[in-house]
């Protein structure tokens, strides 16, 4: 799609994602581009039940169920949202896509990988981001950053080991595809972690050619 530019940004829990998915946002409206920001699950009434359903003390179901209901929420704000904002030249900012349930529900609840990437293909037919920023900060931060939440959710309080093995998805979704991915440290102050995503987005940036 001529002009468009599509962007995640991944990582473990605790890694400020949410923060730096925000401040690019803002940045990119303040020169001029045209962004849609979404945030997983979510983007959509449907999305925003499903958040509620499995990140309430009550939640959440089954793994199998919960991967389910986030493919579901994935194809309704890709037919809702994505796919029509990147038809008109935006720059569409995710915070999680579906490389997040190969990472948690496939490596770090022990799903079937194939089973959860033929899921993500379906949910999403097959759209890929142009660039997935890999917000990347160590286990003590992580683990500090989750108990400091005023909010925290059923996945805050999963074990050390289902967070590492979510690690270790993560690694292998970055080695399967290298030209996809940008690893940024996310254990900087939060400016510096925004000026290196600004010059990790740069060179995907100099070929998006829809501005305001």
């Amino acid at each position: 799609m001529k002009g468009s530019l599509f962007i995640s940004l991944e990582g473990p829990d605790g890694s400020g994602k949410s923060t730096q998915a925000y401040l690019l946002s803002r940045a990119l409206r303040a020169r001029g581009y045209i962004v849609t920001g979404i945030c997983e699950p979510g983007g959509t009434p449907l999305g925003e039940q499903v958040r509620t359903l499995l990140f309430t003390e009550e939640g959440p179901p089954g793994r199998m169920a919960m991967a389910l209901l986030l493919a579901a929420s994935r194809a309704q704000v890709v037919e809702e949202v994505i796919r029509p904002a990147l038809a008109q030249g935006d720059v569409v900012i995710a915070d999680r896509y579906a490389d997040s349930t190969l990472a948690y529900q496939a490596y770090g609840q022990g799903l079937d990988v194939d089973d959860m990437r033929a899921l993500a293909r379906m949910a999403t037919g097959g759209l890929t981001p142009d660039l997935t920023l890999y917000v990347d900060v160590s286990e003590e931060v992580s683990r500090a950053r989750m108990a400091a939440r005023l909010q925290s959710n059923k996945l805050d309080k999963e074990t050390a080991s289902f967070h590492a093995r979510v690690r270790f998805g993560y690694e292998r979704l970055i080695a399967a595809q290298p030209e996809r991915w940008v690893r940024v440290r996310g254990d900087a102050p939060i400016d510096a972690v925004h000026s290196a995503i600004l010059k990790a987005v740069e060179p995907a940036l100099a070929r998006v050619m829809h501005t305001i």
